[in-house]
């Protein structure tokens, strides 16, 4: 006779063990959603850092090198370089801290189209004059307000048009001054056309001139050396700073030395800071207002500031 054997019954999970494995996979899936959230971040904000340095660079190379091919003649009443801070008003729910403009004379290597010793193009001219200034403004279509942005611009003017236009034009002695006469030219008009486009999203650059002033007068009759650095348009440091055939000119009181001293002195280096936001902060400029608490901290989490040196042996 054959004994039925009974099956015994499977066992399932209890109520408090499906607790516990649901208690821990959503411990994982939180741990890993906060991993790649912070990866994420991490590689947004190196992206938006190396975009940065890149128009950054763009831009304080293009400066520095006509910055390093200054041209100044002495013993005359030209002027040949004009800096002057700017009247405000770039920028939209946030405006640009400092939007000074720059005219000067320099004998920069892409004159001619770039095209240095072209029979067809160079005329021998080596003097030409650049101008910078910033905006506020979309970089391809100037008559539209949609995808605005701080936009650097620099018109080259070349040798030829700087000759017959401008150097020899301006006249400190009768305040026919470099932006006065630039500013009457079509170049002025041509500045803010999209091909003088240099890059975009610098909230603000700033330049700071770095005088070599000697002072007379010390004990047993030595002289000192003061460096005064003047930066235009932050702080209130300068509104305004001029190089002419007979010195500088500028407005600078800073009270280390007297006009007179600043005058007669010799610019060693200068010193170009540059400030770029992020594209995700440009987007977020024209999306929101802030008040002055806001704009700090937005400018500290969303910007980005590069600095250069550049050396000027020619003054």
């Amino acid at each position: 006779m054959k004994t039925q054997r009974i099956p015994t019954l499977k066992r399932g999970f209890t109520l408090m063990e499906l607790m516990v494995a649901m208690a821990i996979t959503t411990i994982i899936v939180t741990v890993l959603v906060s991993i790649t959230s912070i990866a994420l971040d991490t590689w947004n904000r190196s992206r938006s850092e190396l975009r940065a340095s890149r128009q950054a660079k763009s831009m304080i190379d293009t400066m520095a090198r006509d910055f390093e091919s200054l041209v100044v003649r002495r013993g005359n009443t030209n002027e040949w370089l004009s800096a002057v801070a700017g009247s405000g008003g770039v920028g939209d729910s946030v405006e640009s801290t400092n939007a000074s403009e720059f005219i000067f004379f320099t004998a920069v290597t892409d004159r001619y189209n770039g095209q240095v010793g072209d029979p067809n193009l160079d005329k021998g001219g080596d003097v030409s004059c650049v101008a910078y200034k910033l905006y506020y403004k979309n970089p391809i279509d100037s008559q539209s307000s949609n995808f605005e942005t701080f936009v650097v611009n620099r018109k080259l003017v070349n040798p030829d048009d700087t000759f017959e236009k401008l150097l020899g034009e301006t006249d400190t002695s009768t305040d026919k001054g470099l932006d006065s006469v630039f500013s009457a030219t079509t170049f002025a008009q041509d500045l803010e056309n999209p091909t003088n486009f240099v890059c975009e999203n610098v909230f603000q650059f700033s330049v700071t001139f770095n005088v070599q002033v000697t002072r007379a007068g010390g004990a047993g009759g030595t002289t000192t050396v003061v460096n005064v650095p003047v930066t235009i348009g932050k702080n209130n440091s300068a509104q305004k700073f001029n190089i002419t055939g007979s010195g500088i000119d500028t407005d600078y009181a800073g009270g280390q030395v007297t006009n007179e001293e600043l005058e007669s002195g010799r610019i060693t280096s200068v010193d170009i800071s540059v400030t770029v936001i992020s594209d995700f902060g440009i987007d977020q400029l024209s999306r929101r207002q802030f008040s002055a608490t806001q704009q700090a901290e937005f400018l500290a989490k969303n910007s980005y500031e590069f600095t250069k040196t550049v050396q000027i042996p020619s003054m």
